[in-house]
């Protein structure tokens, strides 16, 4: 048992070493004086934005396109995959009246999901680029020219990521956890993971490809659900990079009830495991850059869910004062830096991103408690939904998000 501790103990430390690491890194980055990049020609670019039943959101969404300021070529594609409300009928009124939207009606096809209806409107455009949006996303009008400027500017860049916020922040307490999250884990994980090891991650929107790479890469795997996950590993694989660019931001919708955040949660971290199932059939995901993403999807979503958990019961011991474990590291200790490490991370974030409310402090106190407390349950849920499937050899179903009727940025 005192072998076990001791090794519990050990990866304990080096997560919190390299995600304090990466908090400095992220926090020093972002401190640093932004130099203007313009450049003589922009390359063409098509907005992709896969849609299935978003007439609530979609009229909001067409509105902050048209206001993207970009000097080259733009063209937005929404892709309608097989909507049965108001989404096409939205479209098609933006259509004919501005030349910079265009309506296409995706074919039916499976697996259904966002990756496959990206793959036909990759088939369906030709631009240098292509931006992907979600279809709740609100770009700022600069948005697009920054992720251009920083791809086409960095060595050996076939891309750029930007940074997404939560427009609808203020709704409740879930909705403000979740933006917090964002801000830890995009805003000073992403920036600090660019500034010691060069690569970056997809968010699944507001990212920038070049054309040309993704094609020789085959396009989306239309069997991953977490398709940007997916598709940073390739990419990396490749030798290529994704500069991250927090300048160029999106606001999007986060769930506000927790039933649909359960659902969005247990998706992605399913896609997840599909993806680090196929990252140990890959010798070249273990290697390079690419060992950066493989070993930060085995600490978040396995490192972080046990030892959060382990954390747990070493409070409650540590509480009843039981001697369980023979070890000279005091129980209650070990909690304590892991909640303190945490709630730095968060008021770290805050402070960068100028978020820092009385309300999200408070919520920010709070959140070891509660908000991380829902990977584990939702790692075991997303395990066996992903087990299970696997066992009946069944293809795992997108599942979308609900939205709401929204903010305009």
């Amino acid at each position: 048992m005192k072998i076990i501790l001791i090794i519990i103990m050990l990866f304990f430390w080096i997560l919190l070493l390299y995600y304090s690491a990466l908090t400095v890194a992220g926090i020093v980055q972002r401190m640093k004086k932004k130099r203007i990049i313009r450049l003589d020609t922009y390359p063409s670019v098509a907005v992709l934005i896969p849609a299935h039943n978003e007439g609530v959101v979609i009229q909001q969404t067409l509105e902050a396109m048209m206001k993207l300021e970009y000097p080259g070529e733009l063209y937005v594609y929404v892709l309608d995959d097989a909507s049965s409300d108001e989404t096409a009928e939205i479209i098609q009124s933006f259509s004919s009246m501005f030349s910079r939207i265009q309506y296409v009606r995706v074919p039916p096809g499976s697996p259904k999901g966002k990756s496959r209806v990206l793959n036909y409107g990759l088939s369906i455009t030709s631009s240098d680029y292509f931006l992907v949006y979600d279809a709740d996303n609100q770009p700022e009008k600069d948005a697009a020219i920054r992720l251009v400027e920083a791809a086409e500017t960095t060595k050996g860049a076939v891309g750029a990521v930007g940074y997404v916020k939560t427009i609808n922040e203020t709704t409740n307490v879930l909705t403000r956890m979740i933006a917090l999250e964002f801000q830890v884990f995009q805003l000073l994980m992403q920036v600090g993971r660019w500034a010691f090891f060069k690569t970056g991650s997809l968010a699944g929107t507001n990212m920038l490809l070049k054309r040309s790479a993704i094609e020789e890469l085959g396009g989306y795997d239309p069997y991953a659900l977490a398709e940007d996950a997916e598709l940073t590993m390739r990419i990396t694989a490749a030798g290529k990079r994704l500069p991250v660019v927090p300048e160029s931001r999106t606001w999007e919708q986060e769930p506000e009830k927790m039933k649909i955040y359960m659902r969005q949660r247990t998706r992605w971290l399913t896609g997840n495991l599909y993806l680090l199932e196929k990252a140990f059939h890959e010798r070249s995901y273990w290697k390079g850059r690419t060992l950066v993403h493989s070993l930060q999807h085995v600490f978040t979503y396995f490192l972080f869910v046990l030892l959060l958990l382990a954390s747990d019961i070493w409070f409650a011991v540590g509480l009843s004062g039981l001697d369980l474990f023979s070890s000279n590291s005091p129980l209650l200790l070990l909690w304590f830096m892991s909640y303190l490490v945490y709630t730095a991370q968060i008021m770290s974030a805050m402070v960068i991103d100028r978020t820092a409310t009385p309300a999200n402090l408070l919520v920010g106190v709070i959140m070891y408690f509660t908000y991380a407390q829902l990977f584990i349950v939702l790692l075991f849920k997303s395990a066996w939904s992903y087990c299970w499937n696997r066992l009946r050899k069944r293809t795992i179903q997108w599942d979308k998000t609900q939205r709401f009727k929204g903010k305009q940025q």
